[in-house]
């Protein structure tokens, strides 16, 4: 069954040997030169597969997956049962949205120590479990970097995230994710990090201000 149709891939909750999955498929873009298309969606199929598993071992909890098909560039991996935090953190009182923000800034930190940057934070790619556990989803467009520009690039959108469904709260939800970002990655870090959103959300204003 299609649950949802992306830009880059679709995604269908399927039974796969009697475990309830995501089969997450990216079909061919006719746009693009056929040999071309082939390998980004090779490379792009190996790659999510790889950041899922890096981040799990980072202690970051990930969708277990069960099967990568390269030749038909399929992900089979299992269908994690919550809500997306987007779907509930408005609503929760503010000692437990903060203290839910700071875990998120948190496993974000410990991503970011791993060289591992999300590249699409947002709180739709955010499951809370029946178990109270922050599950992180969707890492097709994750990238392998330590560079101080990337991570910040990650929190801004995070932060633009917050801006766009939270607004309410953002002010509050992102000073808790960085608290939390700040306790596992250190005050210098951080404070380095937080720069490059600053001069991130700069660079944005200018260019808005120029058109």
């Amino acid at each position: 069954m299609l649950i949802k149709k992306g830009a880059e891939a679709n995604l269908y909750l399927e039974d796969w040997h009697g475990h309830k999955v995501i089969m997450k498929q990216r079909s061919p873009k006719k746009y693009r030169v056929a040999e071309l298309d082939e390998a980004i969606r090779f490379y792009r199929t190996i790659h999510e597969s790889q950041n899922i598993h890096k981040a799990k071992e980072a202690g970051v909890p990930t969708p277990t997956i069960f099967m990568v098909d390269i030749a038909k560039t399929t992900i089979i991996m299992e269908f994690v049962e919550g809500k997306q935090i987007k779907q509930i953190l408005n609503d929760l009182p503010s000692e437990d949205r903060q203290r839910l923000c700071r875990h998120i800034g948190e496993l974000i930190g410990q991503l970011h120590n791993h060289g591992i940057i999300h590249s699409d934070l947002t709180t739709s790619n955010m499951i809370l479990t029946l178990q109270n556990k922050v599950v992180f989803v969707d890492f097709g467009l994750s990238e392998r970097s330590k560079e101080l520009e990337v991570r910040g690039v990650d929190l801004h959108l995070m932060k633009r995230a917050l801006q766009s469904t939270h607004y309410k709260h953002v002010r509050e939800c992102f000073d808790a994710v960085m608290d939390g970002y700040t306790s596992v990655v250190g005050d210098n870090v951080a404070r380095q990090v937080l720069k490059k959103v600053q001069e991130i959300e700069r660079r944005g204003r200018y260019v808005s201000d120029r058109k």
